[in-house]
Formats: structure tokens, C-alpha cells, sequence
């Protein structure tokens, strides 16, 4: 049995489980006669550490992928694939199209604003590259607004938001986006 390597951009556990759990979805499509090896190597996105844009998160998720690519042809590291995972915000204007807002700087600051949670990974086997994207999760303005305008990082928010210090670090942060959230034993809260 061949093992196949794969270097994920990050050492953070929910990062590395993601890719692990995705592996298990369709690792038979990409060998049947294969072992895979998760391995996280800490390597720098290039962007903020709250993504607050599409392409932001898209370029962080490359760069990191980039990063590991260029780390493996230095050190030769045998590793088969590269990914890379940025997780962040998109901010989207309703009624302007992003061409839009990039002619007219002005019309930024017009139009109602509605914030979305998403992350976004970049896989690559060294040569080519593509991107997927997760599902995405409106965020409470007021929420938004302490990461956006107060400059909060965006755990921190969550945890202040949802009022469970968990809620972020268990991958809850869709629930307490929702208002309601679950905890580790299953139970539910609705938040006020």
C-alpha cells in the first residue's frame, strides 16, 4: 500500500480535521490502494488574520498553499499534495456588483451590507491548483460590526456574542450565527 502525503497550511486541529473528514468523503477516488498522511506545516497566509473580502480569503488560501509547495522543493519533503484553507468574511453590497464598487469607491459606503462566514481552500499537487469553497453563513450586523468597524478578531467576537467560549473553538460559529447554538453534549440554547 503506497502512502500519499498531504501538507495542510496550518497546525490548528479544526483545519486538520476538516481535510482528514474530506478524505474520507472521496480518498477512494483518488487511490484505492492508498494510506493518507495528514501533516500540518505552519506557514503565513499573506493576508489579515479576519479575511474581509472573497478574494482575500481566495489569496490567503493560494499563498498558503504556495508557501507549503515552495517549503517542500527547498527541504524535499515527499509530499503529494498541497492545501490550504483561509477562513474568513466576504462583505457583499446589495444592488452594486463588485465591479461596481471597484469603479466607484463612494458607492462602498452605500447599500445595504450583509456579511457572510465562509472559508475557502486552495489544493494543489505541486503544478496545478483549484479552489473549493465551504457553504457560508450570514453574520448578525452586530456581530459584523465588532469585527469590521471595532477591528475584533473574529473568535473573540463570536465568543462574546454567542456568551460560550466554546461556540468558536468547537466549530459552532454557524449556531451561535444563527442564534442558536449546541453544545459539546448536544443541548441547545437560544441566544436573546
Amino acid at each position: 500500500m503506497k502512502k500519499i502525503t498531504i501538507a495542510v497550511g496550518s497546525k490548528r486541529g479544526p483545519k486538520l480535521n476538516a481535510v482528514s473528514e474530506a478524505l474520507q468523503a472521496f480518498s477512494a477516488a483518488l487511490s484505492n490502494d492508498a494510506h493518507f498522511e495528514v501533516v500540518g506545516v505552519e506557514v503565513e497566509s499573506g493576508v489579515s488574520h479576519t479575511p474581509s473580502s472573497r478574494e482575500e480569503l481566495m489569496r490567503g488560501a493560494r499563498q498558503r498553499t504556495k508557501a507549503l509547495v515552495e517549503m517542500a522543493r527547498q527541504d524535499g519533503a515527499a509530499w503529494q499534495y498541497f492545501v490550504g484553507l483561509e477562513g474568513g468574511l466576504d462583505v457583499v453590497r446589495e444592488g452594486i456588483s463588485a465591479d461596481e464598487m471597484l469603479r466607484h469607491s463612494g458607492l462602498q459606503q452605500s447599500g445595504h451590507r450583509r456579511v457572510f462566514l465562509e472559508s475557502w481552500a486552495y489544493v494543489s499537487d505541486g503544478t496545478r491548483g483549484h479552489y473549493g469553497r465551504s457553504g457560508s453563513i450570514e453574520l448578525p450586523e452586530t456581530l459584523a460590526y465588532e469585527v469590521l468597524e471595532n477591528g475584533v478578531e473574529l473568535a473573540v467576537a463570536i465568543d462574546r456574542f454567542a456568551a460560550a467560549p466554546w461556540a468558536y473553538a468547537t466549530r459552532r460559529a454557524p449556531g451561535a450565527c444563527s442564534r442558536t447554538i449546541s453544545s459539546p453534549g448536544r443541548r441547545r440554547f437560544e441566544l436573546p
